[in-house]
């Protein structure tokens, strides 16, 4: 997605930096700060990630110094090479050089608004002291190596700042940890939060430590702080509202997957249907999903939550089974029953395209309701879920044989 370009500075020099651009054509900065590995795979895959987020994003090259365009793996070779490019930087110098990345990218044409900054490792650190300095809307340091020993510029942080802090990690032990958070806990713009059981560079997908979870976690909650202070803004309900008119009114496959990245994926969780990718979930849409739904469906909406990222949808999910509904009931011919279930929809959004769909609901509820499962004797319910959602005034606890024994007994 992204090209290199070159940054001037008033001494004459120039050095590199890869610069990733949103689809939109414009939108806020952001100045990514690279590992001790300089603008590789990953440095470049974060940079194309927040540009198909709407940032204009420039990775500045900070070991020019030392050899234009250093490019290391994650392998012993790499490693060493690293710690010596590390020694080998000045910190003074390679934070002028990010204040000239950040002048360079409020000149660019499709900036439009804040600059926020973006630091892993070394760059972590480097994001800390660069929004001490320069005028910038905010810095988030993903396990900054050497935050601990400067904190004397604390007092001087007037920006959010978000610090990704890994219990493992033995760059930044725990004492170096309660230092930040001690340095830290009368400003309420700084936010530090804590990912247990993982490692420094969990965010950092190529290497062993790499934790999915708390990555995307950490990466959720980087957003948040972006979103908040310098955008984009997008109405993350209406996006979803959009997607959902064209899967089940329209009934329009390729106008759905337009609401979609470029690889999406969809998983419904109960009983493992959707696709990964554009060609399989294309495929799924048109012949197993849009046109496979019963023509009575309809949804009554129970509550919506909206995120940095993502949404959850809870709501109640009715249809008759008149045809065979390959998503939800695969193989299982029409029965003609009426089924009303409760579903959650978990969603996540890149930008302003939905990256993925986790879809959730009580598959046993759905058998009982064609009436191919019992539910005599079993701790299941049919269409009384549904009903119990609507109405919390129906009675509950009535799968529990216990229930009457406690009655009058004394709550300890």
């Amino acid at each position: 997605m992204g090209k290199y370009i070159d940054i001037s500075k008033s001494s004459g020099e120039s050095f590199a930096a890869y610069l990733a651009e949103p689809a939109q054509g414009s939108g806020p900065g952001l100045v990514l700060l690279q590992e001790i590995f300089g603008i590789n795979d990953y440095m470049r895959d974060m940079a194309d990630r927040y540009a198909e987020e709407g940032y204009v994003v420039l990775v500045p090259d900070l070991f020019w110094r030392s050899g234009a365009r250093q490019e290391l793996g994650y392998d012993q070779a790499g490693f060493t090479r690293g710690l010596e490019l590390r020694d080998e930087l000045d910190e003074d110098l390679a934070v002028t050089d990010i204040g000239d990345t950040v002048t360079a990218l409020r000149g660019l044409t499709n900036h439009v608004g804040g600059v926020g900054l973006i630091g892993y490792c070394l760059g972590g650190l480097l994001a800390y002291l660069s929004a001490v300095r320069f005028d910038v809307d905010c810095a988030i340091s993903y396990y900054g190596v050497g935050v601990h020993d400067h904190l004397d510029a604390a007092t001087e942080l007037t920006v959010p700042v978000v610090f990704h802090l890994a219990e493992l990690d033995s760059y930044c032990p725990e004492d170096a940890r309660n230092s930040i958070r001690k340095a830290f806990d009368d400003n309420d713009q700084v936010r530090i939060y804590d990912y247990p059981g993982v490692d420094h560079a969990f965010a950092t997908h190529g290497r062993d430590v790499f934790e999915p979870l708390s990555a995307g976690l950490a990466y959720s909650r980087t957003l948040e702080v972006l979103h908040a202070t310098i955008g984009p803004r997008y109405d993350l309900s209406a996006l979803w509202d959009r997607h959902i008119y064209y899967e089940f009114e329209a009934r329009d496959v390729p106008a759905t997957m337009a609401t979609m990245v470029d690889e999406p994926y969809v998983n419904h969780i109960p009983t493992l249907t959707g696709g990964v990718g554009q060609k399989d979930l294309s495929r799924f849409y048109a012949h197993h999903f849009v046109h496979n739904n019963p023509a009575d469906t309809k949804t009554i909406p129970i509550s919506r939550t909206v995120g940095a990222d993502r949404i959850v949808d809870e709501q109640l999910f009715c249809f008759t089974h008149d045809r065979e509904i390959d998503w939800m009931l695969p193989g299982v011919a029409p029965t003609g029953r009426y089924v009303e279930i409760p579903l959650v929809a978990v969603v996540t959004l890149r930008g302003d395209k939905l990256y993925n769909e986790h879809i959730y609901w009580d598959q046993a509820g759905v058998l009982v309701q064609i009436g191919l499962l019992d539910p005599d004797g079993l701790p299941v319910a049919g269409i009384a879920q549904g009903r119990k959602l609507l109405d919390k005034a129906l009675p509950s606890n009535e799968l529990m044989p216990s229930w009457a024994s406690s009655e009058g007994r004394p709550i300890d």
